[in-house]
């Protein structure tokens, strides 16, 4: 079977002040503020993926910095992670349905149109001819 990514989920970023991060993002691209506190905030980036924002004491490499890539169905998440630990040697991410660092250290989290947190996929023509439903499974951990 091969794996049909649908686009990119999400960006997330490290800065020292999430709220003068919102402000510069705000004010240079006219990013939509959805949510945000504690240090944290989430702007929508286009019609249907968002930028995490984490305030950090320290600047560093390779802490939260992530994205996120949509696959259709848990069957192809499945086909990814056998990739993943059989062919590539690489570790998944405990909490996570599909969460890995790639051979270069990068994170990324794969999930599928299915998540419940993706219902604002709905849009997507591609989800609309599948006809995805977003219920959530029973039985099944999401994060």
């Amino acid at each position: 079977m091969a794996v049909q990514v649908y686009g990119c989920n999400h960006i997330a970023i490290e800065v020292t002040d999430a709220k003068q991060a919102v402000k510069f993002y705000t004010d240079v691209f006219g990013l939509k503020m959805l949510r945000g506190g504690e240090g944290a905030a989430w702007c929508q980036l286009g019609e249907h993926q968002f930028m995490a924002i984490f305030e950090v004491e320290r600047l560093q490499p390779d802490r939260v910095k992530h994205f996120g890539l949509m696959v259709r169905d848990a069957d192809q998440i499945q086909e990814v992670r056998r990739k993943l630990t059989a062919k590539y040697k690489l570790k998944l991410h405990p909490d996570f349905r599909c969460d890995f660092r790639d051979p270069w250290g990068n994170r990324i989290q794969v999930g599928d149109l299915s998540d419940e947190s993706l219902v604002w996929l709905l849009p997507y023509q591609e989800v609309q001819k599948a006809g995805i439903s977003f219920e959530k499974p029973k039985g099944r951990r999401q994060r």
